[in-house]
């Protein structure tokens, strides 16, 4: 198979299905966006980090190429002639969201209290978790508008939301673990 196929030269590509959209599309712009958190993960994933954290990182990262699959097909081309569904992987469960919320709650349960906002930096490791944590939150208003245009499973925004707030605890504990002095965001006074 080739890599280039130059059927987007002309700034359209095709949806899972066959549909063909603008490259600019809010459909692309979504699970583009997974896409690109997925990197993200894989970068910190690469990071020196404990093997629970490696483990749950591949999970999140398996989680989002279905996810990702999920938001590459349009509601009219998710069930074939046949009357089978087109895509043929595990969906978003309650249980991927419970996942989050238990690793959150573990994390959280070794960490001080937070009383300040914190400004992200420290170490690269927590430099690469902010970012990832900012690219979910740019995922989930993707998916949020595309969600009011044509829905889907809303487990999806539920999973994002819930991956942001993993990453923002996964960086507070990686600046633990580290034992990187958090900065907190005092607002200056006027003088």
């Amino acid at each position: 198979m080739k890599i280039y196929t130059k059927t987007g030269d002309k700034g359209k590509t095709s949806l899972f299905g066959g549909t063909r959209v603008p490259k600019h599309h809010i459909r692309i712009d979504s699970y583009g966006t997974v896409d690109e958190l997925n990197s993200w993960i894989g970068l910190l994933r690469d990071q020196k980090t404990d093997q629970n954290t490696k483990r749950v990182l591949i999970r999140i990262q398996d989680r989002l190429f279905t996810l990702g699959a999920i938001l590459a097909t349009p509601p009219e081309k998710e069930i074939l002639k046949s009357g089978k569904p087109r895509l043929n992987i595990p969906k978003i469960t309650e249980k991927d969201i419970i996942l989050l919320e238990n690793e959150i709650d573990q994390m959280n349960g070794s960490l001080p209290a937070m009383t300040h906002f914190v400004l992200p930096g420290g170490h690269q490791s927590v430099s690469y978790c902010h970012i990832a944590r900012t690219v979910c939150r740019r995922a989930e208003r993707c998916a949020s508008h595309l969600f009011e245009n044509e829905p889907f499973d809303e487990k999806i925004i539920q999973y994002l939301n819930r991956l942001s707030d993993y990453l923002f605890v996964l960086a507070r504990k990686l600046s633990y673990d580290l034992q990187i002095d958090e900065v907190k965001w005092i607002p200056e006074k006027e003088s």
